[in-house]
């Protein structure tokens, strides 16, 4: 795992204390000090350093309606939490995780293909079920990444 300079180690508490969430603060990392980190790499270095991402305040809603399955994030449930535009990528957690891994689940990009997703042990994410190749389209990418740190964080990963 890398090893944060005080300098960096400063900036990424100003980073938290703004609000970032991880996916920013691993992408602030790597683009900001070529440090390049996993998605669990990351969540590890924020623990050993004691920095906290705060929580996003949750909006108080009047009537409630009905929502997707606890398992399902979509960007109309990601409202607010990002500065992303709305896309069509829909990504859910299996009911039951594959064996062998920490978290597991399926994804529809938004243009129209199907994949099964999942992140081991050792936090690396791999796609399955797509035409070999398949590369998704990089605007995707974003909405993906947000989604599945949500994902994470209900699940408790």
């Amino acid at each position: 795992m890398a090893q944060l300079s005080p300098e960096q180690l400063a900036h990424v508490e100003q980073w938290a204390s703004d609000g970032a969430n991880l996916n920013q603060v691993q992408d602030r990392l790597r683009s900001e000090f070529g440090i390049n980190l996993t998605y669990l790499d990351a969540r590890l270095l924020m623990l050993d350093v004691g920095v906290r991402i705060k929580d996003r305040p949750k909006e108080v809603v009047k009537a409630p309606e009905p929502a997707a399955p606890a398992d399902v994030v979509d960007d109309e449930a990601m409202e607010g939490a990002t500065d992303l535009p709305p896309s069509s990528v829909k990504l859910t957690a299996d009911q039951v995780t594959r064996p062998g891994t920490l978290i597991s689940g399926k994804v529809s990009f938004s243009d129209g293909q199907l994949a099964s997703w999942h992140m081991d042990q050792t936090g690396r994410l791999a796609l399955t079920g797509a035409p070999q190749g398949y590369q998704p389209p990089p605007a995707d990418i974003p909405h993906f990444q947000n989604q599945l740190d949500l994902i994470m964080q209900q699940a408790g990963v």
